[in-house]
Formats: structure tokens, sequence, C-alpha cells
């Protein structure tokens, strides 16, 4: 059992780095010419960031504990819900009715109810106001104790922040995938989780639809985990949560779009509960939490969208014959 769970890690991490790799090589060999292009764009000699990230460092008054926990609230709040306005729109009115054929579970929340809108939107509120900003002046302290600063001399090179990422990846897989499993358990499910798993088929909202404990250990330290490890800028921070936010906006979406993320695997574990419980489906492979999912025709349909033709009928449901 053990050789066959370390064989199935070894290919899901040989997967994973195949597709980190390709994409850090490609990002590279253009860092150059979009580095000349930057500058160019904004006539400056290549400190156009660090300007930047002096004016808001000065905004609020060279104050570290604000920065870190006001400024990174009203930040990773204003990429939250400018990610997901687009598709609540859609979810709640079907405008643009082309979007409606790349719905995962075309038969739920299509179109979604206003009313259950507003809750989801109720509970996300709560969790980032009265949750989320207590938290994250604990977060902060942590990080001043791992020596983490926002200053604007300590500014991260490129390089450095292109391997943090590397690591604050692997960090959020092994924080979100157990803490997530830990909440599973028969007698933390039914008074935590489970009010997360009121939604079977997800809408982008619902990824901080959650108990308060919830989104404290599973949505607000697993993110919080690689920077602290790493004893990074809070601008790698920012950077890698934003992306964090965008990503489980996408996860929770209902969505397969073109050119996104596949939501397949995380809208997979909604509908069934017991599959696909991390990020990269590095730990699912090693523990054997998706052998249902690999096995579903959803697995078959879990792969980057590369044409406006849906999934659905690239891979569509397999006909009353051949099923027979």
């Amino acid at each position: 059992m053990l050789v066959y769970r370390l064989t199935q890690l070894f290919d899901s991490v040989k997967h994973t780095l195949f597709i980190i790799g390709t994409s850090l090589i490609v990002f590279l060999a253009l860092r150059n010419s979009i580095v000349w292009h930057m500058q160019q764009f904004w006539g400056a000699s290549g400190d156009f960031w660090q300007r930047q990230w002096e004016n808001l460092f000065n905004f609020f008054g060279q104050n570290e504990l604000l920065l870190s926990t006001v400024g990174s609230f009203i930040f990773t709040s204003s990429v939250f819900w400018l990610s997901n306005i687009f598709l609540m729109v859609l979810d709640v009115t079907g405008w643009p009715a082309a979007l409606l054929k790349y719905k995962i579970q075309n038969s739920k929340n299509c179109p979604l109810r206003l009313s259950d809108m507003k809750r989801a939107i109720k509970v996300a509120l709560f969790n980032q106001i009265v949750v989320g900003l207590p938290t994250s002046f604990l977060i902060y302290w942590v990080m001043k104790w791992r020596g983490c600063t926002c200053s604007p001399n300590d500014l991260p090179t490129f390089h450095w922040v292109v391997f943090e990422l590397s690591v604050f990846s692997l960090a959020i897989e092994i924080g979100f995938y157990y803490s997530h499993r830990l909440l599973h358990h028969p007698k933390l499910y039914r008074h935590i989780h489970k009010q997360h798993h009121e939604w079977t088929a997800p809408i982008s909202v619902v990824s901080i639809y959650a108990h308060p404990v919830e989104h404290v250990l599973s949505n607000m330290i697993p993110p919080a985990l690689g920077p602290i490890l790493m004893g990074s800028h809070l601008a790698s921070s920012w950077l890698f949560w934003a992306l964090v936010l965008m990503s489980t906006t996408v996860a929770h979406c209902g969505y397969h779009l073109p050119f996104l993320p596949s939501p397949e695997a995380h809208d997979y574990h909604h509908l069934k509960f017991n599959q696909n419980f991390g990020v990269l489906g590095v730990l699912d492979r090693f523990h054997g939490t998706d052998s249902q999912f690999r096995a579903s025709l959803a697995y078959q349909r879990h792969f980057l969208l590369l044409s406006t033709v849906p999934v659905s009928q690239q891979v569509p449901e397999p006909s009353k014959k051949t099923s027979e």
C-alpha cells in the first residue's frame, strides 16, 4: 500500500512540476522583453513598482501595522469582489446568455434566486469584516515575529518572488488539504463545514461562505503559511493572496469557462463531498481521495478549455446504448 501511494504521489508531483516548470520557463524567457516593454510604457527606469509601493507605504503613514492589516483587508476585499461581480450578475440574471452553456451542473442554480445570493453575500461580508479583520491582526504579529516586512526598501527581486510563489503553492496545498479533511470529520462536519456544503452546486461567492472557524482555519491560515515560512515581504504576500482569491473564485464559480483554470475538481467535491480536498491535487493523489473523481466523466472534462466549444460537447454524456 505504501509503495502504491508513493507511486501515486510521484506521478502527481511530476505532473504538477511539469506544469509549474513549463510556466516558469516561458515566464522567465519572456521576462526581459516584458520588463523592457513595461519600462517603455511607464516611461520609467524600472522603478515604477518601487515608487508605487513607496506611495502606498506613505499613504498609511509608514505604519506597518496599518498597512499589513487594514491595507491587506482593503486589497484582498477589492480583489475578491472585483473577481466575483461579473459571475454574480451571470448567476442571478443569466446574462450574458451565451455563457450559460458552460455551466457545469446546469440543472442547479440556473438562474440563482436573488434571496440565495443575498444570503451568500451576507455571510461573505461577515467573514471578511467581523472574522477576517481581527484574524489579520494575529497573522500580522506572527509574520512580524518571523521577520516579514513591508518597507519599500526591502522589496524582493523578480527571481526571488518566482521562487516564493512556488513555495507558497506547496504550503497552501498542505495547509488546506489537511485542514479541509479535518473539517470533514463527522464530529466537526455537522457543526462547522456543513454550512459551506449547503451549496452542492457552488457559485463564486461561496468560496468564503463558511462557518467562522472554517474561514480562519482553511481560508486564512493556509495562504499565510508560505509567507510566514519564507519571512516574505508583504508585497509577495499580496501577490499570492490575489492569485489565491481569483483561483478559489474560479474553482467555485460553477462554470467551466474558456481560458480559465478548470473548476471541475472542486465542483465535484461539492457534488460528492468525499473527493478532491486539496488545491493542486498532489495530496489527493497520495491519499487516494481522488480515485472516484479520476474514474468520473468530470475528470475527463478536467482540462484547460482552449476553445469556445463547451467541455460538455467535447466530452458528452455517454449514450444509453454505450452505457448498456
